[in-house]
């Protein structure tokens, strides 16, 4: 069994190529892709080359994590059922080609249990559960404050501020340098930094990986205030000690969602508390994904580009 797959080959080297797929066992499915997102934090690291040494990572690799598609072939031992539609993280069943995220491709074939089934409704969106589900994980828990200022109003930005109005907290201020990502903002302001002179916040979340701000941060919150760091950041952080000791500030880094985030976003998504539309503003046909990977890191105005899989054989 082989597959249409995005194949990243090196640094600014992609192309589509067919791959062959590791056999499916009794508690594997084969899930055929409708739609995956493309990532324009961790992808475009690994697009640009500038993405840190790290576990599983090499070229030549199949990238994407964020995919929704179709059980086609289901393990007896899975749980699944041909025609479930289900949420896909990534997966790694290719021959010859790292498969360190793995969803840019036509078909895939996935252990049960990394699965998780969404409802048909759900559409090309369901391809942003993962980031849905990174939001929820940085805010959800015990002795975790929900921002008060979120920084960036990118995708990330937008969910935080998002599941911070649907857990019924105040809304929160969100930052942003480029007027083309100023819109947008569903129960909740985004100003631009010079325009917010407030200094007692008590919950920064960044989400623009920019560790050159931290000292102005460290300056916005309260004494005992906490910044999250929400983003990626490919190069060492540092700030000035003494502002930060004045303020005893606290640091936190947000890792990856979970499974339970997984699930509990969907609920809120299902339910109606989250909404994920106006997210995507760009979508594209497979065989332009050369064109979409170089748009998704390029163009400011791109929040959330698609690739879409439906009629590829």
């Amino acid at each position: 069994m082989d597959t249409l797959a995005v194949l990243l080959k090196g640094p600014e080297d992609l192309a589509l190529d067919t791959l062959g797929l590791i056999e499916p066992g009794t508690t594997d499915v084969v899930v055929e892709i409708s739609h995956s997102g493309i990532s324009t934090g961790t992808e475009k690291l690994f697009f640009t080359g500038k993405m840190p040494p790290f576990p599983g990572m090499g070229y030549p690799l199949v990238p994407g994590y964020e995919a929704v598609g179709e059980v086609v072939e289901a393990g007896e031992l899975s749980g699944f059922a041909v025609g479930d539609r289900v949420f896909v993280p990534g997966a790694n069943c290719f021959e010859g080609a790292h498969g360190l995220f793995g969803g840019a491709a036509r078909r895939i074939v996935s252990a049960a249990d990394r699965v998780t089934r969404i409802d048909r409704g759900f559409g090309s969106e369901g391809a942003l559960l993962a980031l849905a589900a990174t939001a929820r994980h940085s805010m959800a828990g015990i002795q975790k404050r929900v921002p008060d200022l979120i920084v960036g109003h990118g995708v990330l930005g937008r969910l935080l501020a998002r599941l911070t109005v649907a857990a019924g907290a105040p809304a929160p201020t969100v930052w942003e340098i480029d007027p083309a990502r100023q819109t947008g903002a569903m129960g909740y302001e985004v100003v631009h930094p010079d325009d917010d002179s407030k200094r007692d916040y008590k919950a920064i979340y960044d989400a623009s990986g920019r560790g050159d701000l931290l000292n102005d941060l460290v300056g916005r919150i309260v004494k005992g205030g906490e910044i999250v760091l929400a983003g990626f950041y490919t190069e060492p952080l540092s700030f000035a000690f003494p502002p930060a000791f004045m303020k005893e500030a606290r640091f936190r880094v947000a890792a990856e969602w979970t499974p339970d985030d997984l699930v509990a976003t969907r609920e809120l998504v299902e339910g109606g508390a989250l909404s994920l539309s106006g997210l995507i503003t760009h979508q594209s046909p497979v065989s332009d994904a050369p064109a979409a990977y170089r748009t998704a890191f390029s163009d400011p105005a791109c929040l959330k580009m698609i690739l879409d899989w439906e009629g590829t054989a």
